[in-house]
Order: C-alpha cells, then sequence, then structure tokens
C-alpha cells in the first residue's frame, strides 16, 4: 500500500463511504489523511476554535455545518480555505444543557456573515436558525451576493425584516424559504414578496409565529402560483376566515400548517378541502373554532395523506370516523393524546386498520 500514489490512494479512498470507516483510514499515516481530506466534500465541524488548522486538511469542501456560536475571525478563516462551498449550514443549536439566556457574545455578526458572502459565490443552500446577532445588512449582504441561493433558512433570525423581504423577492432561483419566528414581518414584507421574481420559483414558504400579518398579507399569497408547502401556524389572530379563502384560491398545495391559527372556522376548512385537491397533509392543532362539519369536509378527497388533529376540541370521535372511512387516501392520522381514553378500543382498532394512527 505504501507504493500507491496520491491519485491512485484517492480513487481508492472514494470508493469507502461509511464515515467510520473513512476516519479509520485518516488514521493510517498522514500520508492517508491528507488525502482522505482533499477528496472530503463535506464537514460537520464541533469544536470552531479549532477551525483554522483543521480546515487546512479539507481545502475542497463544498458543504459545511457549524452549529455552535462561532466568531467572525474564524469564520473568516473558513471562507478564505473553502471558497467552493454550496451548502453553508449555521443553525445554532443550543444545548439542552445551557441556560435559556446562553450568553452568545462571541457568536457571528455581519462583518463575519459578509465576509464569507464575500469569499463563497456559489452558495445555493443556506441556513443561519437562531443567529440573534445578524441584522439587516448581514441578510442584505446575502441577498446582494448569494444571487443563486436555491434553499434560505432564517428562521428566528431577529434581524429579517420587510426590506430583507424585498431584497428576498429579486432571488431568481428560491424554491425553499423559511422564516419561522421572525416577528418583524408584515404585510408589506408578504407583499414584496410575492410580487417579485422569487414568486414565480418558491415551492416551500414558512412563516409560522409570524403574528404581524394580517389576513392583506394572506392574500397577497395567491400570486405565488407555484407554492406547494405553506406555514402560518400561530400568526396570529388577525388571520381570519377571509385569509383562509385566500389560502384555498391556491390550487397547488400539497402541505398546508394551519396550526393555532384562532379566527380561522369551517368555511375555511370547507374550501380548502374543496379547492385544493392535490393536498396530501393539513395540521389543524390548536383551531378551536373548527368542528365537525369542517372536518367532514374531507370525507372523499382523493389526495390527502395525513391529517393532523390535537386541541380541536369541537371536533367529536364521530367526525374522525366518518373522515377515515370516507377519505381513502388517509394513510396517516395524528390525533390529541388525550382523546385516546374516550375512543372505544374497538374505535380504535378499527381506524388502525385503515390508517396509521399517533398520539401527539
Amino acid at each position: 500500500m505504501e507504493r500507491l500514489g496520491s491519485d491512485e490512494l484517492a480513487e481508492v479512498l472514494k470508493r469507502v463511504s461509511d464515515l467510520q470507516d473513512r476516519k479509520a483510514c485518516s488514521e493510517v499515516c498522514r500520508q492517508w489523511a491528507r488525502v482522505e481530506g482533499s477528496i472530503r466534500s463535506s464537514l460537520r465541524l464541533l469544536k470552531p476554535e479549532s477551525l483554522p488548522h483543521l480546515l487546512q486538511r479539507f481545502p475542497n469542501l463544498t458543504t459545511l455545518k457549524i452549529g455552535t456560536t462561532i466568531s467572525d475571525s474564524n469564520l473568516a478563516v473558513a471562507a478564505d480555505i473553502c471558497p467552493n462551498l454550496h451548502t453553508l449550514n449555521l443553525n445554532f443549536h443550543r444545548s439542552r444543557f445551557l441556560d435559556v439566556f446562553e450568553d452568545i457574545t462571541d457568536d457571528i455578526t455581519d462583518d463575519g456573515l459578509c465576509s464569507i458572502l464575500f469569499a463563497c459565490k456559489e452558495l445555493i443552500n443556506f441556513s443561519m436558525r437562531r443567529r440573534k446577532r445578524i441584522g439587516g445588512v448581514g441578510i442584505t449582504a446575502l441577498v446582494s451576493h448569494a444571487k443563486n441561493l436555491v434553499f434560505l433558512d432564517l428562521s428566528r433570525c431577529s434581524g429579517v425584516s420587510d426590506k430583507a423581504l424585498e431584497a428576498m423577492g429579486s432571488l431568481s432561483f428560491l424554491t425553499a424559504l423559511y422564516l419561522c419566528g421572525c416577528y418583524l414581518i408584515t404585510d408589506h414584507g408578504l407583499t414584496f414578496l410575492a410580487h417579485g421574481s422569487s414568486s414565480k420559483t418558491l415551492r416551500i414558504l414558512d412563516v409560522s409565529e409570524c403574528d404581524r400579518i394580517t389576513d392583506y398579507g394572506i392574500s397577497s399569497l395567491q400570486h405565488m402560483s407555484y407554492l406547494q408547502e405553506l406555514k402560518l401556524a400561530e400568526c396570529g389572530p388577525k388571520v381570519t376566515d377571509c385569509g383562509g379563502a385566500c389560502i384555498a384560491a391556491m390550487p397547488g398545495l400539497r402541505k398546508l400548517d394551519l396550526s393555532w391559527l384562532i379566527n380561522l372556522s369551517d368555511s375555511s376548512l370547507i374550501a380548502v378541502a374543496q379547492n385544493c385537491q392535490n393536498l396530501v397533509e393539513i395540521r389543524l392543532i390548536g383551531c378551536e373554532q373548527i368542528t365537525g362539519n369542517g372536518i367532514r369536509s374531507f370525507s372523499g378527497h382523493q389526495s390527502l395523506k395525513d391529517l393532523v388533529l390535537a386541541s380541536c376540541y369541537n371536533v367529536s370521535i364521530d367526525d374522525i370516523v366518518h373522515v377515515v372511512l370516507g377519505c381513502l387516501s388517509l394513510s396517516h392520522l395524528r390525533l390529541d393524546k388525550a382523546l385516546r381514553c374516550w375512543m372505544p378500543s374497538s374505535t380504535q382498532e378499527q381506524l388502525s386498520k385503515l390508517c396509521k394512527i399517533s398520539w401527539i
């Protein structure tokens, strides 16, 4: 084996798919470590403080994941060493053992984000959940420099505003946009997004917990004619049946999350069931005004596979049975676990023969 040149060794190591085996190979000797690193395309970094030294082994990375705090200087080093990144995942994962008010004063800021955007021109997938120190400058730079973005996740980034959405609307290849918990977003931001270039490419939009949105903003989403997945959970009391009617006017929807929209009633659900014939999943957790009449409207639906019902206190066991018996496409039913003790075992057995039941 010691006679193998670097090129031949690289061809051998490329055929080792198991990550643990690849790691074992890299520990054989210095040559094997260097060659294995040179052909590595993906890396998850657990200790960002070791980044400057560690990344020297991996100059050809196209995917980099960092889930802990990282300083601007270390991120700048990553940008210099790995300019060919296609996927950058900076989603912050707070340890469950740490306090909710964990100190992140040394975390990435707009300066660090800008440094990697200036260097990495080929980014197509970018995630940055829970990075609290990123502001409008960094987000504007992101949209300005990463023109080829296909996937963008900025959930719980407090700097995302309507102005940022206006910039995102100019992206011509964006198919998935996640903005959960970006509380500065209003109807104006959704309108900018719905009338921009991205409205013709977006397939997935998540604006859950953006509670400044009203029916007016929801109505603008009808311009997104290719949208297939829409998440509106916890968007607040200003989303009513007027917004529900606009949602129902989007026949291409396949997945829909309306959880905790307390002012949606049966009329919205009936309209969705009638008009959204491609729907395969709908989540209705905490929709207090929905009754059995709304749920029964999905009896006979040809595509629905996954129905999520929890904290819907005006829906009876008989209503649930009616839907399961009438909707032959239904394969997964998720119910409130509190309902389990009230549902006769014979009924549970009957339903379980027709679809999978999960208690949540």
